[in-house]
C-alpha cells in the first residue's frame, strides 16, 4: 500500500536529549536520576515540539519510521576501544586520524586490532565526510539511554491506536567496527555484515513517500547523513530528482555542540537542491 504522507524520526533517544531532572527516568534498581550521556542543547525541546507536530498532524500521517542508534560498549567510537601510546585512556571527544594509529600515539586496547582500524580509518578519510570521533559511550542496547524520549514514545502510541498501524524502527550502529550515523548505511560499510550495508528495503519503504517528512537528533551529524544517504539514492527510486517532497523540520533537530556550523551548511546544501526546511509551527499537512 502506498504511504502518501511518512514521517521519519532520527534517534529520538534518552541519551541524546538534554533532559531536565524531573523529566529523567529512574527504576527500583538505579533510583537515581538517569544522566544523558551525550546530550544535544535543545534536544528535549525539539522532541517535545516534534511530538506536538505528530499529535495535530497523525490522521495525515500514513507510515513513521524511528531509526535508533545502538551501540555497545566496546566500539570503535567509543572511549573502550581506544588507548593512548603509553597506555593511558583515551577521553571522550577525542578525534583520531590514520596518522595516529602509524605513528603510535594511539592505538587500539586489542592489538589484534591494529590492522583493521587502519583500514577502516583510510578508508573513512579518504571519503573526506568525518573524522573519526571517540563519542562517551551512548545509546548502549538496553540502556535506559537507549530509550525513546516519552513524548515522541507517547506521540507514536496514540498514532498506533488511532491509525491501527504499527511504527518501523531501524537499528543501526550495532557492528563494532564502523560508524553508523545514517541509517541509510555504515560511513564504510563491513563486507561480512549486510546490515551495514545500502539498506534497499528502508529505500524502498521510503520511496512510497509524496512527501517524506524528516526531524530528529542531531542535525549535525545522523539526521544529516541520513538525508545525505536519501538525496543520494531515491532519485532513481522516485523517478525523477524531486527533492521537494523531502521536508526537513527545523525547529526538530540540534547540533551537537561544536558542530552547529555543520548543521547549517547542511540545511543550505538541502536548500540548494530544492529540499524544503521549515519550522513545525509553519508546516502543515
Amino acid at each position: 500500500m502506498r504511504q502518501r504522507t511518512q514521517l521519519l524520526i532520527i534517534d529520538p533517544q534518552n541519551d541524546f536529549c538534554d533532559l531536565p531532572p524531573h523529566w529523567r527516568p529512574s527504576s527500583a534498581a538505579n533510583p537515581s536520576p538517569f544522566a544523558p550521556s551525550l546530550p544535544v542543547a535543545g534536544a528535549h525541546a525539539d522532541m517535545q515540539r516534534l511530538a506536538q507536530w505528530l499529535l495535530q498532524h497523525a490522521s495525515q500521517l500514513d507510515g513513521i519510521t524511528v531509526t535508533l542508534d545502538s551501540h555497545q560498549a566496546y566500539d570503535i567510537a567509543h572511549p573502550a576501544f581506544w588507548q593512548q601510546g603509553d597506555g593511558s585512556p583515551v577521553q571522550p571527544f577525542t578525534a583520531i586520524t590514520a596518522a595516529q594509529l602509524r605513528d603510535g600515539r594511539l592505538r587500539p586496547r586489542n592489538p589484534h586490532e591494529q590492522d583493521r582500524s587502519l583500514a577502516y580509518l583510510d578508508a573513512l578519510e579518504a571519503q573526506g565526510r568525518y573524522t573519526l570521533m571517540v563519542w562517551p559511550l551512548h545509546c548502549e542496547i538496553g540502556s535506559i539511554g537507549h530509550g525513546v524520549h516519552v513524548s515522541i514514545l507517547n506521540a507514536c502510541r496514540q498514532w498506533q491506536s488511532q491509525r491501527q498501524r504499527a511504527v518501523k524502527h531501524v537499528f543501526k550502529g550495532m557492528n563494532p567496527y564502523t560508524e553508523h550515523y545514517s541509517a541509510i548505511c555504515a560511513e564504510v560499510p563491513d563486507p561480512q555484515d549486510a546490515d551495514t550495508g545500502l539498506n534497499t528495503a528502508l529505500l524502498q519503504q521510503l520511496a512510497q513517500a509524496d512527501t517524506l517528512v524528516i526531524a530528529g537528533e542531531a542535525g549535525s551529524h545522523c539526521v544529516r547523513a541520513t538525508t545525505e544517504h536519501i538525496v543520494q539514492h531515491m532519485g532513481p527510486l522516485w523517478g525523477a530528482e524531486d527533492f521537494s517532497r523531502i521536508v526537513l523540520l527545523t525547529d526538530c533537530m540540534s547540533p551537537v555542540a561544536g558542530f552547529e556550523a555543520a548543521q547549517e551548511t547542511f540545511l543550505q546544501q538541502m536548500r540548494a537542491i530544492g529540499v524544503r526546511c521549515c519550522t513545525s509551527t509553519a508546516f502543515h499537512l
